[in-house]
């Protein structure tokens, strides 16, 4: 790819899995863990994770390959760009930003339950006293952590319990302050945020290390004895909300532009993050459910609380909580450092405001953007409550991965010049010789147009998979004939993709068994997006129709493509008219005596260098 970039190369393998590690350690173990667990799957949150974890590596194989495509900034906005086309890569690039917009949030509330409950709620009740709670908020303000017993499935279907608020019961104060503060050193440049970041992150995980190993000697096995208490749909839902806490791995690749030597180290640092944190958050859920029930644990501050409740010195619940706060920090950190990267990449290709696109001359960085969506972030997270920020975390980010394993797909199926003839395209996206039946019947289809249509039967088929378990559907007799109608066009689409040949294109990386393990990316991301409740796709309708407005009104014509197309098409018509102009001025010439206009015509053939002469008058013209 091209590896020209405004911004600076400086970062090596090290610090960007150490920002990975850092991004998604703070919001999956000390955001995610405690919600998931206690309203959603019990438990069962430790299989949650893996299968979200499953999930994230699948589509940590596809980042890993485009990230050796293309090492630019952006993530996977630049992907589907290049596989999918603008349009439907600014859908992406919309839903990435409003994830790390939300991460920062979310995690900057947190960080807010942590520092109160250090403190003995001093600050809430400060807060309360003396900004007052919001005038449209009716709900009593909890002046202690919620950990009362409660049911979390009805009917054997999960669900969330009690009264619960949009807005938050009082404005955060200490979210918006500490959301600020990360964001001055995002904005001091990638260098400065990544010594923070590196610091921070590996004193995370020796706080984790010591959480683990002593809180196991809690451990009461019969908190397993209802390891499943909403099944498998819970599992499922649990993992679509779990999966937020893998989104670190996208801000490894908004860094593309920022690294030393992207083709190598995105891949690297992405599978040793990925391991670190799979590890942990495997280790942390497991010893959370063994320590108490999940019926019994607190809403904010999940684990010092359960360390206090247990009996531990004071000085343990205390080194957690700053543990908590570390972990939250370099979250934070990491979300900030996404964010405008992000916004970067889709302002520098024209699809929203060019004013978010412009590079600090000192920090190098985009400081516009950086200002914009922390004061975004900050607001958020000042404002909302941290169970409606979890509820809407996953569903943009999912969408984004789902689309970004479909767009590794095509373009391996897409034909490429050939490396030994680069005047020939391969035979990238045509069937397998020795297919006759095949072959014969797709010889003249246009390479690329039958992956296309192939791979959205199959997204439609895993879809109607995922419906069919969200809905219990598929335990009715008929729901049965349509599982297996479903399963079987899924078969029949993958092993279709198979038929055909991939391109030669040389990569320092590539995702090894396609179309399988993209296909089956596709599978589990799209089973994790039909367990989201219905408000979610609200939500996410409403700003995506936020994003196309923009979109509509600015971007179509201020995007690159847009601007290069206008252009290419304002020149040929130049040419067109320079020619019947051309045209026009041989005529007249020819037509009037040559005595007269001899000036005129010598100046006309000198320029063109095309024009002969008969008897005194112009009679031939070659263009």
């Amino acid at each position: 790819g091209d590896l020209t970039t405004n911004l600076r190369r400086c970062l090596n393998t090290f610090d960007l899995t150490m920002i990975g590690v850092g991004h998604m350690i703070g919001a999956g173990i000390f955001v995610t863990t405690g919600e998931v667990m206690r309203n959603l799957a019990g438990p069962s949150t430790v299989i949650s994770y893996l299968v979200s974890g499953l999930a994230a590596l699948l589509s940590a194989l596809c980042y890993a390959e485009f990230g050796s495509r293309y090492p630019k900034a952006g993530s996977a906005y630049t992907y589907a760009y290049v596989g999918c086309g603008e349009l439907w890569a600014f859908i992406i690039g919309w839903n990435i930003v409003l994830e790390h917009v939300l991460s920062a949030a979310a995690v900057g509330r947190t960080f807010g339950g942590y520092l109160d409950e250090l403190v003995g709620f001093a600050v809430r009740r400060w807060t309360v006293e003396h900004v007052r709670p919001w005038p449209w908020n009716t709900i009593d303000i909890p002046l202690a952590s919620n950990h009362t017993s409660h049911e979390i499935c009805v009917d054997g279907d999960a669900s969330l319990s009690g009264e619960r608020s949009l807005i938050a019961y009082y404005p955060d104060l200490i979210a918006l302050i500490i959301i600020m503060l990360a964001a001055v050193f995002v904005g001091l440049g990638s260098r400065s945020a990544a010594n923070f970041n590196s610091v921070f992150s590996a004193a995370n995980l020796m706080v984790i290390s010591c959480v683990v190993g002593y809180g196991i000697t809690f451990a009461d096995f019969g908190n397993w004895n209802n390891f499943f208490p909403c099944g498998v749909n819970g599992v499922l839902r649990g993992a679509s909300k779990c999966f937020f806490a893998y989104v670190g791995f996208d801000g490894l690749a908004t860094a593309g532009e920022e690294a030393t030597n992207p083709t190598k180290q995105i891949p690297r640092a992405t599978y040793y993050s990925m391991a670190i944190v799979t590890t942990c958050y495997a280790l942390m859920a497991g010893t959370l459910s063994l320590m108490r029930p999940y019926n019994l644990l607190p809403d904010t501050a999940v684990y010092s609380r359960v360390f206090a409740d247990l009996g531990a010195p004071t000085w343990v619940s205390t080194a957690i909580a700053i543990g908590a706060m570390l972990g939250i920090m370099t979250s934070m950190i990491g979300s900030l450092f996404s964010l405008p990267r992000a916004v970067y990449a889709m302002a520098d290709d024209g699809v929203i405001f060019g004013w978010w696109a412009k590079v600090n001359s000192w920090t190098k960085t985009p400081l516009n953007a950086t200002i914009t969506f922390t004061i975004l972030a900050a607001i958020i997270a000042m404002s909302f409550e941290l169970d409606a920020l979890v509820d809407f975390l996953s569903i943009g980010t999912i969408l984004a991965y789902t689309i970004v394993a479909a767009a590794l797909i095509m373009l391996r199926y897409r034909p490429h010049p050939d490396q030994f003839n680069p005047d020939v395209m391969d035979q990238g996206g045509r069937i397998r010789e020795g297919l006759p039946i095949l072959s014969d019947l797709f010889r003249k289809v246009k390479p690329g147009y039958t992956i296309l249509y192939t791979v959205l039967v199959m997204i439609i088929a895993f879809t109607g998979i995922g419906v069919l378990i969200s809905t219990s559907y598929f335990t009715q007799p008929f729901g049965i004939i349509l599982m297996v109608f479903f399963v079987v066009l899924s078969i029949a689409c993958v092993l279709f993709l198979e038929a055909h040949q991939q391109n030669s294109m040389d990569l320092d990386y590539k995702v090894f068994l396609v179309p399988y393990l993209p296909s089956l990316s596709l599978l589990v991301n799209i089973l994790m997006m039909t367990q989201l409740t219905m408000m979610t796709w609200i939500r996410l309708f409403v700003w995506m129709g936020i994003g196309l407005a923009i979109y509509l009104i600015y971007g179509m014509s201020h995007s690159k493509e847009e601007v290069r197309w206008r252009e290419e098409r304002e020149k040929k018509a130049a040419r067109k008219l320079r020619g019947e102009e051309n045209h026009w001025r041989v005529s007249d010439i020819s037509m009037g005596d040559v005595s007269n206009n001899e000036h005129n015509k010598d100046a006309w053939t000198e320029q063109n260098g095309h024009v002969s002469k008969n008897g005194g008058h112009l009679t031939e013209v070659r263009f």
